[in-house]
């Protein structure tokens, strides 16, 4: 069975038709892969979030990959963690269960300072890390208005596309060489033109309790350029949009790439959210809050270190100035509010960036943890990183989050 056949069999349906699908593929199994116990991962979306994995094929996928241990990790929902930690006992893999959220900063002594966000300055994402099984539905519920009220900013953004857009396209469709005419007529007839329930919402798990973000919004824009223009108009339209892209990004708009749909949006994601966003009011937490209600998860709130990009390794993110600049003053205010971790991913950063933090979480006597951040089919679980000596401590470190947790439920 392909790759591709395993995961439609995985996602499908109920979380109850997936892990039922999983005690299938599992029992017709005549080997176990090779095992890595060297590797950890603690920071995979699922679909709860956005991702090409349900929390049952996170699993799956986590341990084909060889991990031992595998970290649910979804914005703004907890949602898929019930359905994760059974996975994960039915395929003996260790799990731990987190959400990621965006945090208001205004409140700290950096209020207003770019930090980890891409679109946003003055917000920061930060991890609750080892929630408690049995607070999955006290958090879950805690985020229920803010996935309400994203939603409202998710809707607005959809318009601004939609206006941003069809100017352009209406302009690149007019240059179409003649032997795309019919294509050319049925976008004529029906536009470009985003929907939020009819689009956007059926590609993500909102009704089930899962987070609609950008990155929805962006399938969603990603599938109907390349129906309406294919791999070589929507290169043309991208021009129009004012994104230039680099030569690697220009080789994935062909013909016959299957992660075609993922490869454009994460075009979008670093090049194309600055015309689009609206900055977030209403649905982020305080710092205050996050810690309140990470206090009352039994969870570990972690600041999520990014550090200046050169160039991204996950292709949706520009190059740009983050952290680095004033990460003395960063952790300062960071242990003087009380937060006790810092989460980063080791094959995004240089060993120099690596080296700084790790001594500044010693200083501060702050808990390290990594995770590579999966939500693409075309990424590893595996971040190959973790077996250099001054990164074994990291995979000790998810041991621990697990422990906790597994104590928890006992």
């Amino acid at each position: 069975m392909t790759k591709s056949e395993q995961l439609k069999l995985l996602n499908v349906g109920s979380a109850v038709n997936r892990l039922e699908n999983l005690k299938l593929l599992l029992a017709e199994e005549q080997e176990a892969g090779l095992r890595k116990p060297q590797y950890a991962n603690n920071h995979i979306h699922t679909t709860y979030s956005f991702s090409p994995y349900s929390p049952t094929a996170a699993v799956y996928f986590a341990r084909a990959a060889g991990l031992e241990t595998a970290g649910i990790m979804d914005h703004d929902s907890i949602g898929g963690a019930k359905e994760f930690r059974k996975a994960g006992e039915m395929a003996g893999v260790a799990v731990t269960c987190g959400i990621e959220c965006r945090v208001d900063m205004r409140e700290t002594s950096l209020a207003g300072w770019r930090f980890n966000n891409p679109d946003q300055k003055g917000i920061a994402y930060m991890l609750m890390h080892s929630v408690m099984p049995d607070r999955y539905d006290f958090v879950q519920e805690a985020f229920a208005p803010l996935r309400e009220r994203r939603n409202v900013r998710n809707r607005k953004m959809v318009e601004r596309i939609n206006e941003i857009v069809m100017e352009s396209a209406l302009s690149t469709i007019l240059l179409e060489p003649e032997s795309n005419s019919e294509r050319s007529r049925r976008f004529l007839d029906n536009g470009i033109t985003l929907d939020f329930d009819r689009d956007v919402i059926p590609v993500s798990l909102y009704q089930e309790g899962g987070t609609v973000t950008e990155r929805h919004i962006l399938w969603a824009l990603s599938g109907k350029m390349v129906e309406y223009f294919g791999p070589e108009g929507t290169a043309k339209l991208l021009e129009k949009l004012g994104i230039n892209l680099k030569d690697f990004e220009q080789a994935k708009l062909v013909v016959g790439n299957v992660d075609i749909q993922y490869d454009l949006l994460g075009i979008f994601k670093a090049y194309f959210v600055e015309q689009f966003y609206l900055p977030t009011t209403d649905e982020c937490l305080t710092l205050k809050q996050a810690i309140a209600l990470a206090k009352q998860a039994g969870a570990i709130l972690c600041y999520s270190y990014l550090g200046d990009v050169e160039e991204s390794v996950t292709g949706d993110k520009r190059s740009e100035q983050y952290e680095d600049g004033y990460l003395d003053e960063l952790f300062e205010m960071l242990h003087k509010e009380g937060i006790e971790a810092i989460t980063y991913s080791p094959s995004r950063n240089t060993k120099a960036q690596i080296l700084r933090v790790q001594a500044l979480c010693k200083q501060y006597q702050m808990l390290e943890i990594s995770g590579e951040d999966i939500n693409s089919p075309s990424q590893s679980f595996i971040c190959e990183k973790l077996v250099e000596p001054e990164f074994a401590h990291l995979v000790d470190a998810t041991w621990d989050l697990i422990a906790r947790e597994k104590q928890e439920t006992q």
